[in-house]
């Protein structure tokens, strides 16, 4: 007999999809806002002030390890209320800012929160999905929407109260969300260790290991670019646009357009990723990045903002891969866990991209730094050509 029924609840579902976006809205806040707190803070330039949102980062990958755990263990529901209330309250904390080392902290704080929701909220999410690719790309539609959304309301908040609402503002609605969910999803029977599961394609015990280490090493490479374009794209634009457009709220427009178009792309491979070969697809994903990338290094104006928009659509398309991949080889009772290490080794690896970032720009400028992000896509492609293949899962599904 079954232990979990068919579905969550439809207001459950929305708000751990509310969730995602707001987990990574509240990451790149900080990125967006860089520029106006550093000159609040007494400093020149953007870059000196960015590698202090580096531990946000690396706690958002360090702190996996212990959630996932927690998740599987203690329950999902119990960790998601944890994230709601914790990430809200670390995002107001951080207003009160006044000092860098201050902000860094706070932004510290919120990244050991923030650590919480992909390890915890997707499994929690597909742990009842009749069709996980779907769920997979809505969810990371709404995750990279929310990409787009800070962006654009950190650049409206800045211009009509100040970089501090822009924190306030979302952390608010954080204990907002926290107080619905809890209000709306039932208590867990059970935590997910102790429930009855199973992989849907069980493969050896060295194949699924060459599985699990290709998609941490790929998922390293790809998180690196990930967080060293969503970190620096407002900077890039800014830079490229000068004398072109020059105010704040347009060009956060401009970038929460580029992602929203993005986000679409995780929309799209939900849908296509059960019709198609799981290697050669996202191989494809990948490598697609590479021109993208030569040409943004270049490119100036709205030529950039174009070769931006599809080197954003190919990162952004990458990502559920990794989620679907565990999703299909890892039993449930496991994925937590499995997802926390994953999430551990490559965020917490990539987080130094971050921490790196101002001073890489700085010493290269973005055009060197945009074709060294080539290479790691480069690296990525030749990380996934170990992937198992499609005669391995044939031989192994359920």
């Amino acid at each position: 007999m079954a232990e979990l029924p068919e579905d969550h609840p439809r207001v459950v579902r929305m708000l751990l999809n509310i969730a995602h976006a707001l987990d990574h809205l509240f990451l790149l806040i900080f990125a967006a806002a860089v520029s106006t707190i550093a000159l609040d803070m007494g400093m020149a330039q953007w870059q000196d002030l960015m590698p202090y949102g580096a531990g946000a980062f690396f706690m958002f990958g360090l702190g996996s390890l212990p959630a996932g755990r927690l998740g599987d263990l203690w329950g999902r529901r119990s960790m998601m209320l944890v994230f709601f209330f914790g990430i809200g309250a670390a995002s107001i904390l951080t207003a009160f800012a006044q000092t860098p080392w201050q902000l860094a902290a706070s932004l510290t704080l919120l990244g050991l929160f923030a650590s919480i929701y992909h390890p915890v909220g997707i499994p929690m999410l597909l742990e009842r999905a009749a069709n996980p690719g779907v769920t997979i790309g809505f969810n990371g539609l709404a995750g990279n929407l929310g990409v787009a959304v800070a962006a654009l309301l950190t650049g409206l908040l800045i211009q009509l109260l100040g970089w501090r609402a822009a924190f306030v503002v979302p952390g608010l609605g954080a204990l907002v969300c926290g107080w619905v969910f809890a209000r709306a999803c039932p208590q867990e029977r059970s935590s997910p260790a102790k429930r009855q599961g199973g992989a849907k394609v069980r493969l050896p015990a060295p194949l699924l290991a060459r599985a699990l280490v290709v998609m941490t090493a790929a998922a390293i490479t790809s998180s690196v670019l990930f967080n060293f374009t969503t970190n620096g794209n407002g900077p890039l634009l800014a830079e490229r646009f000068e004398g072109v457009m020059d105010d704040p709220a347009a060009l956060g427009l401009l970038l929460a357009v580029v992602y929203a178009l993005a986000s679409v792309a995780q929309l799209v491979v939900g849908h296509l990723i059960n019709r198609f070969a799981l290697k050669p697809f996202f191989l494809t994903m990948v490598m697609a990045q590479i021109p993208l990338l030569i040409l943004a290094s270049q490119a100036q104006g709205w030529w950039l903002f174009l070769a931006l928009t599809g080197v954003m659509v190919f990162i952004f398309g990458a990502i559920p891969f990794t989620d679907y991949m565990i999703a299909r080889y890892v039993d449930d009772r496991l994925r937590s866990r499995v997802s926390g290490m994953r999430l551990g080794v490559s965020f917490g690896v990539s987080s130094l991209s971050v921490w790196a970032l101002g001073p890489v720009v700085k010493a290269m400028g973005f055009g060197s730094s945009l074709l060294l992000l080539a290479g790691f896509s480069l690296l990525t492609t030749l990380v996934l050509t170990c992937l198992p293949n499609a005669r391995h899962e044939e031989m192994h599904s359920v």
